[in-house]
């Protein structure tokens, strides 16, 4: 993925000059922050990484506003090896004619982390390979995230457990059923005021047509 081109249509990736970015798909609208650093990542429409974020093998959703400084898929080192330095998996960085271990790195990409739509992850959040978080979901700042996290669910902590629920089931049902993250964006933009002033439950039975 290219950095962003001045005069871009409106909708493309705006993408900072000091991001790195390899094998990525980003979707419309998404904004990639300074020295933010994602490989083999894809990234839904509105979502954004702040500063200093990185992602490896992973897919993210629309709408997802990652803070700065957020580690998803944070790398996993071969702890059963006599070693757990990477000169066992990537030797080559240190001896010529030594080639990367593809079995390992075939092994991380198995372990692929799923971000739904309209997560907030906070700022210095860790999460680690495998795990998927729901729809709706907060991840607070500085948790280090092992496990699931469920539709709507706000979790914090290291290891990462939850807090409470954001909405109560009828609406987080509702709200799933609604997908309002799928809309075309001329419906959105007529949403938008009715998001900033009605409850989710009057929302819901707004626009639930």
């Amino acid at each position: 993925m290219s950095k962003e081109k001045a005069g871009a249509p409106h909708g493309d990736p705006r993408i900072h000059p000091t991001a790195e970015l390899k094998s990525c798909k980003l979707g419309r609208h998404v904004v990639i922050g300074e020295r933010v650093v994602l490989r083999e990542v894809k990234v839904g429409d509105f979502s954004y990484f702040e500063r200093h974020g990185e992602a490896i093998y992973t897919t993210i959703g629309k709408f997802c506003s990652i803070a700065a400084n957020v580690r998803i898929n944070a790398l996993e080192h071969p702890m059963e090896r006599v070693s757990t330095h990477k000169i066992t998996y990537r030797p080559n960085e240190f001896f010529k004619f030594q080639g990367v271990d593809q079995e390992f790195r075939e092994r991380r990409r198995a372990k692929q982390v799923t971000i739904g739509n309209d997560v907030w992850i906070g700022h210095g959040a860790v999460i680690m390979p495998g795990v998927t978080v729901g729809d709706g979901a907060v991840i607070g700042a500085n948790a280090v995230v092992t496990k699931p996290v469920g539709d709507y669910e706000i979790v914090a902590g290291v290891p990462a457990r939850r807090i409470r629920m954001r909405f109560d089931d009828d609406v987080a049902t509702a709200l799933k059923a609604l997908a309002w993250w799928d809309w075309p964006e001329e419906k959105l933009a007529e949403a938008i005021p009715d998001m900033q002033v009605l409850s989710p439950m009057e929302f819901i039975e707004k626009w639930n047509i």
